[in-house]
């Protein structure tokens, strides 16, 4: 494991250490500038910025459309093709294909077919009779539901992961427990409620703090369809942070804002494994 160690220490723990170091400077964007030392004023900057307690309101409420949508969704699917058995190997396959899409082609993809005025969506609700007109719904362009409409591509992406998450744990689930409980006269919500998910509490764990930590980061899905727009409804910790770097040149700031960033995922991963995995404990 040595050879992994290092390459991780050289290409992750460095570059994290040397992140949150920088966080505590005033950091010149040319290369060979100044530092100077500043403690926690980045922090306290970041802390007392709009645009950032903006942007990570809209995280979290992009982190929650998105992975309860994907969780539900997934869940859904799982439990669906579990009871089909062997029926379902060729719906699996093609449920998966979309996570071999990259991020960018989904969100260009998703962008024409939400595009005002002549986006395929609202064609097909304009021809079924649902709209008035093909502009009706700007989803793209109407800040209220901008960022609903910019999660529709991650969830299309990452459903099937979801899926394939809950289908594995649902095969280790014990026949027997169920046939008892059907036997008992349990009927499916119970079981699904009492037995299933109980069961599938670490399974569930795992897929909730990967797909939450990946939603949370959200980038080139946004940065494809609106670049944080309209009126900033769309911008995330994400690209707030790298705007701070890149097009307002305060790498200190951005340091301190991606630090943060990381505190709190590890904090909601730790409450997660805690609430819902429950290490050492026993479903009832």
């Amino acid at each position: 494991m040595l050879p992994a160690a290092a390459f991780l220490a050289a290409f992750v723990l460095w570059p994290l250490i040397r992140f949150v170091y920088d966080s505590f400077f005033e950091i010149s964007p040319f290369a060979g500038g100044p530092r100077v030392f500043v403690g926690f004023a980045n922090y306290l900057t970041a802390f007392a910025s709009d645009a950032f307690q903006n942007a990570a309101v809209r995280t979290i409420a992009y982190t929650l459309i998105v992975v309860i949508s994907e969780f539900i969704l997934g869940l859904m699917v799982a439990l669906l093709f579990t009871a089909l058995g062997q029926r379902s190997a060729v719906f699996r396959t093609v449920f998966m294909y979309p996570l071999m899409i990259a991020p960018v082609v989904a969100g260009l993809l998703w962008r024409f077919l939400l595009i005002d005025n002549f986006g395929i969506v609202n064609e097909l609700l304009y021809r079924a009779h649902i709209l008035s007109s093909p502009d009706q719904i700007q989803w793209l362009s109407d800040p209220n539901i901008a960022l609903l409409s910019v999660s529709f591509p991650d969830i299309w992406l990452t459903t099937s992961f979801i899926t394939l998450i809950l289908f594995a744990g649902l095969q280790n689930i014990p026949g027997e427990v169920i046939e008892a409980a059907r036997i008992d006269g349990a009927r499916y919500p119970r079981l699904l409620f009492s037995i299933i998910i109980p069961l599938l509490r670490p399974v569930i764990a795992v897929a909730l703090i990967i797909r939450g930590i990946d939603a949370a980061r959200a980038f080139d899905i946004i940065l494809i369809q609106t670049d944080g727009g309209p009126q900033g409804s769309t911008t995330t910790l994400s690209l707030l942070i790298y705007r701070t770097m890149t097009r307002f040149g305060e790498p200190g700031l951005a340091s301190a804002m991606g630090t943060v960033y990381l505190i709190v995922m590890l904090a909601v991963a730790i409450t997660a494994i805690m609430l819902i995995w429950r290490p050492g404990s026993s479903p009832r």
